[in-house]
């Protein structure tokens, strides 16, 4: 249970760079599979040759950015569609990342890392370890919402939803798509480097599938919490990570057979997505807000409840227009 908490906040660095492009960008991004291998690779290939692990950590993260600049170099600057970009950039690291470790794989058990000062004390698996990963993934949120508030998130933001709108105001959507993918699989990166440091190895096949990890993340947690505001579509990414650790460690527990941990994550993929659908799902107040394009069958003159505590006192003969506005 501790382990699976554990992992849970690790993997939220890895949500919350797919939110970043997934939701936030628009952009459907393939790189981590690779990235998430190259943050792992990296980190464990400096700690064995005796970098000191949170320096090796950051490099892994600078890594990661390097990998996501290719992704947007690739799409804006060589005009290759986007998936398309992701994937032949996941490709080519595969290789980078064989010549990086010099081998499939690089165990770290004798190796001091990031984790060791928690492993001695006896303090990994407890609530003092889940406590200070609580404390550095709420950072890594904050940043986020931070930053998406900033003049240069906001114009991200904008190019997700409408990239023509926003160039039109002069706004380089090509700078803006690249440094969003090169934060994405920064963040990327370093969940590879803390996984590959946690389980004591960094391997050649960490990454594949992760996509669907973090897609399982992001949606799970935005079908729960909603995803009105950044605040809560980023919390909701993070606490994502966290549900999907736990599910899989109950049905782990339940007898579920480990081959079929990628056929379980799919289906968590597709419940997700399916629960905004499912009607008795609509009267909760995070998903209220998909349900808002039935207001504009309601009859003039009409009093609707909205949202608790919010009663719209709407004019009769004007209830059609404001329905269609809020369409």
């Amino acid at each position: 249970m501790f382990g699976a908490l554990e992992l849970g906040l690790i993997y939220g660095a890895m949500a919350l760079g797919v939110y970043l492009t997934f939701k936030v960008l628009n952009f459907p991004d393939l790189t981590v599979d690779g990235s998430f291998t190259t943050g792992g690779a990296t980190a464990a290939s400096l700690i064995i040759a005796g970098v000191n692990p949170f320096l090796a950590t950051l490099a892994a993260i600078g890594a990661g950015l390097i990998a996501g600049y290719i992704t947007g170099l690739l799409h804006t600057k060589g005009g290759i569609d986007g998936l398309l970009a992701g994937i032949l950039t996941m490709i080519g690291l595969w290789s980078i990342n064989l010549r990086i470790m010099g081998k499939a794989n690089l165990p770290l058990l004798r190796e001091d890392t990031v984790f060791t000062p928690l492993r001695e004390n006896m303090l990994l698996g407890t609530w003092v370890s889940i406590a200070i990963l609580l404390a550095f993934a709420l950072i890594l949120k904050f940043a986020i919402d931070w930053f998406l508030t900033t003049d240069l998130g906001l114009a991200i933001q904008a190019t997700g939803n409408n990239k023509e709108m926003i160039r039109s105001l002069g706004v380089n959507t090509d700078n803006s798509t690249m440094l969003t993918l090169a934060l994405s699989n920064g963040f990327v990166a370093l969940c590879g480097a803390l996984v590959a440091q946690y389980q004591g190895f960094s391997d050649i096949s960490m990454g594949i599938g992760l996509i669907l990890v973090g897609l399982a993340s992001v949606i799970l947690g935005q079908a729960v919490f909603g995803g009105r505001n950044i605040v809560m579509a980023s919390l909701g990414a993070l606490l994502g990570s966290v549900f999907y650790r736990l599910i899989i460690f109950l049905a782990l527990r339940a007898g579920l057979d480990t081959n079929d941990m990628k056929l379980t994550t799919a289906l968590l993929v597709v419940i997700a997505l399916l629960l905004p659908r499912w009607g008795f799902l609509k009267r909760i107040p995070s998903l209220r807000g998909r349900g808002n394009r039935a207001t504009a069958s309601v009859p003039a003159g009409t009093t609707e409840m909205k949202d608790p505590g919010e009663v719209a006192d709407t004019p009769a003969g004007a209830t059609g227009a404001r329905a269609g506005k809020e369409i």
